[in-house]
């Protein structure tokens, strides 16, 4: 039987009296209320310089904290020094007040074998010896310690938190000038100051910030996470080879202008190359096929023998932008006028090429460009070492090739040294791993040949694979470390547990032979790890949605437990009312494949009454989205506390899976694994008295709001409401490398099939459109063309469009209320009530 809208309100309205303000209070609430209630969950080691020897601090409780010092060899854990003590020793030589439970500890370090540590409190210096407890004012180290050494991060990533305020010290021991940038929230690089070669730097900051430390030409050497109580980091050049172990960077061979032999200078004039000899001033050119629509680019890749140099000479393409009006800016009255580049799917790009050029004999060196045709980009090209040849990558606009091409120096002749196809698409921009191993002549290669992300070892002069590397039904999801001493790769591996969830994350070491392979890690759950300065100790932290962290010590060459370092304390947690998601399994479309998703509920449920499910949706193939490890204030929470079951489910077409289950997205994202979402909830309710599924919700941002409205517009017998935040609508109105990696190029009717705007009249639901009127990630244009369709149809809908807002427009506090607002309208049947 079908409700009358009417009855379908009056019904609502009697089994769920939702929509108050103490609903809304405890949504606003929730964060505060269960934050900071999960103690010993987090060790942040901190290794003395003998090697075998780390402390940490831990959170104990409110208000009290403990720090442990571990000597790994003997798996022994102790508390570092008797807090009551020290804290009685420093108050009397500082004339303050001092908690035993709240040390004011900053940039503490263990000296002397462990029996004085030294340490800053009040804005002095001091020093205590942990045999009589005495504390004395101490000169302010203008050096760093290794026993104060902060861990380097494996790569630069944004700042995700603000702890409490501590100091950071940066020792530059290198022979050049280094600078300190803080990568804020949203991932710029914010200069704050120099370090001169010899110098030190003390940087305030706050627990949680990332600094990056960069030398010549933005090299990275080093980047850290500041810890609670403060350190200091010496750079020495001993942190690079760090970065460049977990992350494959590209175009590593030197990029200057200048040769290796200081002989030559190379320069762009008149959009053609010249050579410039240092000795005698005289200038030449070595190309003069360069025109303003097919130009020669200022990045010079020089031999090491200084006789030849490859740039890349580029095809000029076109140079699309959008146009934006900020409506209300903040320091005048009119409207402004914004202009951004913004490629979109189908645009004619530019098209590189390397040009191999004899610096000696003044020449190009012809190379066909039979194998690379038609580039989406030219990366990662390097010279071999005795100067023979040159090798680069080569990703084909299409993103269905993705090759590795050798051209011998002195003939220009080219050939492909690996070649990976796909009849769907090479996820090159998350799934490519290279790694040149010069003193043997191999390659270590990431391929999804045989339907899994795996490992391959080639030949470098032949290009033939000598083996694969690793195999099975899960995937390497990234390479850590290449020990080439060694022949060992370290990988965090995705589904290597049987019976685990295939998205946890497990550490594991394989030889280049394939043999050995190692599982490091151990407990069913996603781990994190860090490792002793010499590799040979591990910290593993693992976790779930449903289960607080477990930080053990590792050995590790072989995974063995040494200790168990802390287990983490929920039961605040758990007294304040907080309430686990619940994992959840179920069949995806085909009847076979598993699907993995969590149910959020209301931390004051009532198994009596029946709830609105909404889903929280985001189906972009580049990841996997639903939450692995264990977090007690995630946004389903707010939500839930509204009176809804919110849920999240990865369906086909996401990553982290086998090729088959990504390939479903191909030239098919209107899909968003629709279909297994369904059915996941429909088997979720079976079991689940509590889901109603005649009101169910969805939500959700950029590709989930894309999503979240092709919910309603292809599957509107079953998602009833909407809530679109800045959506993509269109794949031939976003940005042009995520739409065409995954929608495919050339352009396609399926690109118009399958759009929002094209389907807009099919919309049966209650739908909020959101839209932000800066927003340069998604053309906002792509949402009004919705609403252009949806108004030619004579379909009924609610438009939210803030000014001044980029991209989330959702996710503002007013944006985030208004969503709140229209899933409690027309789920619960209720105007919301915010005041009393």
């Amino acid at each position: 039987m079908r409700l009358t809208a009417g009855a379908f309100w009056l019904t609502a309205a009697i089994c769920s009296a939702q929509g108050s303000r103490e609903d809304y209070e405890r949504a606003r609430s929730f964060s505060s209320r269960f934050g900071d209630k999960v103690y010993r969950d987090e060790v942040r080691p901190r290794w003395l310089d003998d090697g075998r020897t780390f402390w940490y601090r831990v959170e104990e409780g409110p208000e009290r904290e403990a720090y442990v010092i571990v000597d790994a060899e003997k798996g022994e854990r102790r508390a570092a020094f008797d807090a009551t003590r020290l804290a009685a020793a420093l108050a009397s030589a500082s004339g303050s007040e001092v908690p035993a439970t709240r040390l004011p500890l900053g940039g503490l370090r263990f000296q002397d074998g462990g029996t004085r540590v030294d340490f800053r409190a009040f804005g002095k210096a001091w020093s205590c010896d942990l045999a009589s407890y005495e504390v004395k004012e101490a000169p302010r180290a203008e050096s760093a310690a290794a026993s104060d050494s902060i861990p380097p991060l494996g790569r630069p990533r944004r700042t995700r938190r603000t702890g409490r305020e501590t100091e950071l010290t940066f020792v530059n021991s290198l022979k050049e000038e280094l600078e300190c940038f803080w990568i804020s929230p949203e991932g710029e690089r914010r200069s704050y100051g120099k370090v001169a070669p010899g110098q030190v730097r003390h940087q305030h900051t706050f627990a949680g910030h990332v600094w990056l430390i960069a030398g010549a030409a933005g090299r990275v050497v080093g980047v850290f996470e500041a810890p609670e109580d403060g350190g200091s980091v010496v750079l020495d050049g001993s942190l690079d080879k760090a970065v460049v172990d977990v992350e494959s960077l590209r175009d590593r061979t030197r990029d200057g202008a200048t040769s290796p032999d200081d002989r030559w200078k190379a320069s762009i004039e008149r959009n053609n190359v010249v050579v410039t000899d240092l000795k005698t001033g005289e200038a030449a050119p070595l190309t003069t096929d360069g025109t303003e629509d097919d130009f020669y680019e200022p990045r010079f890749f020089w031999s090491p023998d200084s006789l030849k140099l490859v740039v890349i000479q580029t095809r000029k393409g076109e140079e699309r932008v959008i146009h934006l009006v900020e409506s209300s800016p903040r320091d005048e009255l009119q409207p402004v006028f914004k202009t951004i580049p913004y490629a979109k799917p189908g645009d004619k790009m530019p098209v590189p090429r390397p040009r191999l050029l004899d610096v000696a004999a003044r020449k190009p060196v012809p190379v066909a460009d039979a194998l690379f045709p038609n580039a989406w980009e030219i990366t990662d090209l390097r010279w071999k070492p005795d100067s023979s040849r040159f090798t680069f990558l080569y990703n084909q606009r299409g993103h269905q090739v993705l090759r590795i091409v050798a051209v011998d120096a002195a003939t220009g002749e080219a050939k492909a040294l690996i070649d990976e196809t796909s009849k769907t698409f090479v996820d090159y921009a998350h799934k490519q791993f290279t790694r040149f191993v010069e003193s043997t002549g191999e390659i270590i290669w990431m391929s999804e040949r045989d339907g899994w992300s795996h490992l391959y070892l080639y030949d470098a002069a032949s290009g033939q694979v000598k083996h694969q590397i690793t195999r099975g039904e899960w995937i390497v999801r990234r390479v850590e470390r290449v020990d080439e001493e060694k022949r060992q790769i370290w990988f965090a591996a995705g589904g290597i547990r049987p019976g685990e969830d295939p998205y946890y994350l497990h550490l594991c070491r394989v030889g280049f032979d394939g043999r050995g392979l190692t599982i490091l890690t151990e407990g069913d759950g996603t781990h994190e790890w860090s490792f002793s300065p010499d590799r040979r100790f591990l910290i593993d932290t693992w976790s779930r949605v449903d289960d607080p962290p477990t930080t053990v010590l590792r050995n590790a060459e072989d995974g063995r437990q040494l200790a168990l370092l802390e287990r983490a304390d929920a039961s605040e947690l758990m007294r304040a009312g907080w309430r686990a998601p619940e994992r959840f399994i179920a069949k995806a479309r085909d009847g076979a494949t598993d699907i993995y998703g969590i149910i959020v509920r209301p931390a004051q449920l009532d198994p009596g009454r029946k709830y609105p499910v909404v889903e929280d949706i985001y189906a972009g193939p580049q990841s996997a989205f639903v939450p692995k490890s264990f977090g007690p204030t995630r946004r389903q929470h707010e939500i839930a506390e509204l009176g809804f079951i919110v849920v999240q489910i990865d369906g086909m077409g996401t990553s982290q899976r086998s090729k088959a289950f990504h390939d479903v997205c191909w030239k098919n994202l209107v899909d968003a694994g629709l279909p297994d979402r369904v059915a996941w909830i429909r088997a979720a309710a079976a079991t689940r008295s509590e889901m109603d599924l005649s009101r169910v919700g969805v939500y959700g941002g950029s590709a989930g709001g894309q999503s979240a409205l092709g919910a309603l517009l292809t599957h509107g017998d079953f998602y009833k409401v909407g809530v679109a935040d800045c959506g993509c609508h269109d794949n031939r109105m976003d940005k042009i490398w995520w739409n065409e990696l995954w929608m495919g190029w050339p352009i396609g009717p399926h690109y118009e099939a399958q759009s929002n705007v094209t389907l807009a009249h099919q919309l049966t639901g209650k739908l909020l459109l959101i839209v932000g009127e800066l927003d340069t990630n998604v053309d906002p244009a792509s949402t009004l063309q919705v609403v252009n369709a949806l108004v030619k149809a004579d379909k009924d809908f609610d438009l939210l469009v803030l000014p001044g807002v980029g991209h989330g427009a959702g996710g503002t506090p007013y944006g985030r209320r208004r969503l709140m607002d229209f899933l409690v309208k027309n789920l619960h049947g209720v105007e919301p009530r915010h005041e009393p």
